[in-house]
Formats: C-alpha cells, structure tokens, sequence
C-alpha cells in the first residue's frame, strides 16, 4: 500500500513544516542561502532551501512519471491520493498566507502535472486494451 503513496507527498510536507513553522518569515527562511557555488563567470550561485525542495520535487515528479505507466490496481488508487493531494495544495495556495509564493506555486504545478500525466496515461492505456481493431 505504501507504494499507492505520490511521492511528491514529501517535498509537499518538507515545505509544510517551513512555512507553518516559520510564520511571517517562511518565504524568507525558503530564499536564505544554505551555500553558494562559484561559477566560472566570477558569479556565485546561491542555493536555498526552497531551491532544494523544488530539485528534490523535480526528480520525485520524474519517478512519479515513471510510476504511472505502471497499469497495475496499485496506480489507480495512487492516482486518486495524488489527486486529493493536489486539492490540498491548491487549497494552501489560495487560503494560507505562508503558501503563497513562486515556491510552492510550483511544487502544486508539479502535483497538478503528476495528477493529469497518471490520468491521460491511464486512459490512453485503457483506450489500447479494448481496440479492437478495424473490422
């Protein structure tokens, strides 16, 4: 059952335990630089915890991918969990202050992408199992 679980469910409560945690001062704790990267052009690239939760919801959005071609029982109900996930962001985006920044826009945007990308894949997996071919 554990698989049925969208990973992107992780990234969703790292960002969860910021913004709740942090208050007023979220977006700004999520922009602060954890390191920075000397680049070749003299620039130095700042990194921040919320560029880490986004590059951590960039690669778990490739393995969900990757988990909705699957046309197993499993994937339907992970569909639905990625889709009630999906309304929970969307709620926090639009109702709670600490949820509105580019951040998190982003992370409901990679949810929303996981949501449509399992359905279409679904239904298109559906629609070549029962072609019967023409008669």
């Amino acid at each position: 059952m554990l698989i049925a679980l969208p990973l992107l469910v992780i990234p969703v409560i790292l960002y969860n335990i910021v913004a709740l945690t942090g208050g007023a001062l979220a977006d700004e704790r999520l922009r602060e630089p954890m390191f920075s990267i000397g680049m070749a052009s003299g620039a130095q690239w700042n990194v921040g915890p919320g560029d880490m939760i986004l590059f951590l919801a960039l690669i778990l959005l490739f393995f969900e991918l990757l988990k909705s071609t699957s046309s197993q029982k499993v994937a339907i109900v992970n569909h639905a969990l990625s889709m009630i996930l999906f309304v929970i962001c969307l709620v926090e985006f639009l109702l709670l202050r600490g949820f509105a920044t580019s951040t998190f826009f982003l992370i409901v945007a990679m949810v929303m992408l996981d949501v449509l990308a399992g359905f279409i894949v679904t239904i298109i997996a559906a629609r070549k199992d029962l072609d019967f071919g023409s008669v």
